[in-house]
This record gives C-alpha cells, sequence and structure tokens, in this order.
C-alpha cells in the first residue's frame, strides 16, 4: 500500500491525474476503470485540460465505470452514464464504443451483472481503478458487510446511502432503491488501484479501513491486500494517521 499525501484538493486531484495519466502514456490501449461522484471530479478536470494541451490521448483507451443505478437509462440526468458524459466524456477522445457502464435500463438483474462482467474479460481486466471512498467504508456501492467474493451484483441500497443521494433528485422518493455495482471480487482483479479521498469527514475511515482489521464491515479494508494500491488524500482526510 502506498499513500501519498497532497496539500488539498486541487492538489490530490493533480497527483490523482497523474497517476492515471501515466497509465494511459505508458499502455495507449489501457482500461480505465473510472468513478463518479464530487471526489473525481477534479482528477477529471485536470486530464480534460491535459488532452486540451495535447499531453495525453485517450483515443484507444477503453472506460468500465463502477456502477449505475438501476431502473435509470443513459439519458436519466441522474446516470452515471449521462455524469461521466458531462464531466469527462464528451472532452475528450475516447471512442463511444469504448465506453462501459452498467445497463441500468434492463430489469433483468441477472443478465446485466452478467452481461457487465463479460465486458470486463474481454476487455482484458482493467489496468487501473480509480475508487472514493464512502464514511462507512463503502466502495463503488458495495456497502459494509458485503460479501468480498462478489462479483458485479445488483444491490439495495441503504437508507444512509438513499438519504446522501437525495440532494441529486426532486425528492428522496425519486432516489432509486438498487444499483449494479462491480462487486469486491471485480475490484480486487484490477492490476492497479488508485482511491482518493479528501476533507476532515474522510479522516476516521481511512484510519479504520487501512490502518485496521480486514473486515466486510468495512468494504474498503481488503484493498490492504491488493499487491498494488495507492491513496492519495489531502492533508484533512490523512490528518488521524501517521505517515513515515
Amino acid at each position: 500500500m502506498k499513500i501519498i499525501k497532497a496539500k488539498d484538493y486541487k492538489d490530490m486531484s493533480r497527483k490523482a491525474a497523474n497517476i492515471i495519466s501515466a497509465q494511459v502514456i505508458m499502455k495507449p490501449h489501457a482500461v480505465l476503470g473510472l468513478a463518479t461522484g464530487s471526489t473525481p471530479v477534479g482528477i477529471y478536470k485536470q486530464l480534460i485540460d491535459w488532452y486540451n494541451k495535447g499531453d495525453i490521448d485517450f483515443s484507444e483507451v477503453t472506460s468500465i465505470n463502477l456502477d449505475e443505478y438501476r431502473g435509470l437509462d443513459h439519458n436519466h440526468n441522474q446516470s452515471y452514464w449521462y455524469f461521466m458524459q458531462e464531466n469527462f466524456f464528451k472532452y475528450i477522445n475516447i471512442r463511444e464504443d469504448s465506453i462501459n457502464v452498467p445497463d441500468g435500463s434492463n430489469p433483468d438483474a441477472k443478465q446485466a451483472c452478467e452481461e457487465y462482467e463479460n465486458i470486463i474479460h474481454a476487455a482484458g481486466g482493467i489496468d487501473l481503478q480509480l475508487l472514493g471512498i464512502g464514511n462507512d467504508g463503502h466502495i463503488g456501492f458495495n456497502e459494509p458487510g458485503a460479501a468480498f467474493e462478489l462479483a458485479t451484483h445488483c444491490v439495495d441500497l441503504t437508507e444512509s446511502t438513499i438519504e446522501a443521494n437525495k440532494r441529486f433528485f426532486g425528492s428522496k422518493d425519486e432516489v432509486p432503491r438498487q444499483a449494479y455495482t462491480m462487486g469486491i471480487k471485480s475490484i480486487m482483479q484490477a492490476r492497479k488501484v488508485l482511491m482518493v479521498a479528501n476533507g476532515k469527514g474522510k479522516a476516521d475511515i481511512i484510519k479504520k479501513a487501512f490502518f485496521g482489521p480486514v473486515t466486510p464491515e468495512v468494504p474498503a479494508s481488503i484493498l490492504q491486500m491488493h499487491p498494488d494500491f495507492t491513496l492519495v488524500g489531502d492533508e484533512e482526510a490523512l490528518s488521524k494517521i501517521e505517515l513515515d
């Protein structure tokens, strides 16, 4: 496990974007596992800036996103497909047929999840998986208690997740109650894993996840066992751990 300390959110975003950029430069046809949420937005902005300057080329990259709400199609303005288009994809030269997000519009959960696992395997696996971390240690939509051996699967969202996401919808009642997500097994099979965390609200869970026991009650804790895991956090997020 490698921990990189950043000064603030902007510095964290730049340091994490550097790692992703290096992956693409070293392997132009890289398979990138991408994440949504507010934390990665700064990374995407930095990568767009470097793309506009001609420093990075995404034309051969394949993207595979972590998760999607069940019941939302790609065009819904709260779908994760839409989020990725608005915050990253439409500003770079990635091919549309190389963009992969779970099909939230497919009501057949078993089929949707199996098809997504097939996409991951057909791509040759994920070279670098980008993650954030929830205040309870969840990664993707793998909530506390999620089995470590699960691949892509359908999850019932917890009340706390629904509550946290209601600000993006007209009301709490509009928030989907389920999602399709890569499982812990899918994430752990990525060749590299990169997590970003910022703000003092993440300090407790960072200490618990990476300096406490490995347990399904803290899903991110399994990343202690990953052979190539990097955490980039700002000063506040890393404030409760001691670094050499």
